[in-house]
């Protein structure tokens, strides 16, 4: 784990499942009909039971689907939070990506502040099977979330980005070191 403080809030990178993080919200890649056949959508489901994907259908079934660079939440079901935030981040190739990527997350962290929710656990939106290459994605969340930490930001206190295969934590770690150098957990 690495951690820094950004205007007195927390900004970690872990290395796991972000099932099993404690956040008040977890955020799920999404695609925009909210089906979640498969990679972190799928695990979230599994996780914290069919009534997460009940309730973003539901949702779909009444606002309409999500765009790219939105977001919607709904309950965690029996996951350790209170809400997940979907976030639906832009396909490699479908044009503006960089832009649609960061408007995915601060999508996401606007939603977690509206909701008063302190803590977010982010996924690597879009390097999947949507194919945004990991090294570009990682300036791109990292950046977001610190920027949007340094701004107005109550009542969120803490930003998690949880990778879960070691290739996704490598190239964030890479962006990290970069950006901070090399600290310790705090």
């Amino acid at each position: 784990m690495r951690t820094v403080t950004v205007a007195g809030r927390g900004l970690r990178l872990l290395n796991g499942d972000i099932c099993h993080v404690p956040a008040d919200a977890i955020v799920n890649a999404a695609n925009s009909n909210l089906a979640h056949g498969g990679g972190v959508a799928a695990q979230i489901v599994r996780n914290g039971g069919r009534e997460v994907q009940d309730e973003s259908t539901r949702s779909v079934q009444i606002y309409g689907p999500v765009p790219v660079g939105g977001a919607r939440s709904t309950g965690a079901g029996s996951l350790p939070a209170r809400r997940v935030i979907h976030v639906v981040g832009p396909q490699w190739g479908e044009g503006s990506e960089s832009e649609k990527l960061r408007s995915a997350i601060y999508s996401g962290l606007k939603l977690a502040r509206e909701e008063k929710l302190e803590s977010i656990v982010f996924p690597a939106v879009s390097t999947g099977i949507f194919g945004f290459p990991k090294v570009e994605a990682s300036e791109i969340i990292i950046d977001a979330c610190e920027s949007f930490l340094k701004g107005n930001a109550d009542p969120v206190c803490r930003v998690d980005l949880c990778l879960y295969d070691d290739p996704t934590y490598f190239a964030f770690d890479g962006t990290w070191t970069r950006r901070y150098g090399i600290n310790l957990p705090g």
